[in-house]
């Protein structure tokens, strides 16, 4: 019995864990050796190239993942779709960082500039 209301007070904290950190975040911001360069909207589907073409990013079903990167080891690449907040895809070959922000706090940044 013990056994029993241990395994459903675990279950009722992973539901709430889950309920609460599962909405999917409103942007993904992009920076470039440590600079803000631009933000993208996740759902707007599209594929962006980042950094003067060393990546590319795709955003899809609100989720966005690395497609392609010009470094040799192409770890972000493998990296899986990111899409809650504050979840990031880094490429340390090429300096950026890719990471979602949630709806309410919206970034600096509504399109890419150079």
């Amino acid at each position: 019995m013990f056994f029993i209301m241990i395994l459903v007070l675990a279950a009722a904290i992973f539901a709430i864990q889950i309920m609460s950190g599962s909405k999917n975040a409103g942007y993904v911001t992009v920076r470039v050796d440590g600079e803000l360069t631009a933000s993208y909207d996740l759902t707007a589907d599209q594929e962006v190239s980042l950094n003067g073409g060393t990546n590319t990013l795709l955003i899809e079903d609100g989720r966005a993942r690395m497609i392609w990167a010009d470094c040799p080891d192409k770890l972000c690449v493998r990296q899986r779709a990111v899409s809650r907040d504050r979840e990031s895809i880094i490429c340390l070959p090429n300096k950026v960082v890719v990471e979602v922000v949630g709806a309410e706090d919206k970034p600096e940044l509504d399109a890419v500039t150079n």
